[in-house]
């Protein structure tokens, strides 16, 4: 069993800045991926910023805004959030991927979402 905790979440105005924390936590042998996924009312979940393998993609709209980093040694990634904007309102996802389990299986993981609410 593996378990994404996040934290971070919260209201902000436009502008300003939050950080967005996630660990997982289980029977974790090694995680080839980590990252963030949002989604806003009435749209789909879209990808944020995912990191693993000496690669790093972000969205669009969040680049030059937004910064991924993971701690692979305490299974933790963060995201830093900068210059937030209203279009940035959603509920967050940790996602981890590919996570590889002393049982020998091969998963994929979703936190259960924290709230960034971006005021004009």
């Amino acid at each position: 069993q593996v378990e994404l905790a996040e934290s971070g979440g919260g209201s902000v105005q436009a502008g300003g800045s939050l950080r967005l924390s996630c660990k997982a936590s289980g029977s974790i042998i090694t995680i080839i991926a980590m990252g963030w996924y949002r989604q806003a009312p009435g749209k789909q979940r879209e990808l944020v910023a995912m990191s693993g393998r000496g690669k790093t993609d972000y969205a669009d709209s969040v680049k030059g805004r937004f910064t991924v980093s993971r701690d692979n040694a305490g299974n933790r990634v963060h995201l830093e959030m900068n210059n937030l904007k209203p279009d940035d309102t959603a509920v967050y996802y940790c996602h981890a991927d590919r996570v590889l389990t002393t049982s020998l299986r091969n998963l994929q993981v979703w936190g259960q979402g924290t709230l960034v609410t971006v005021s004009s």
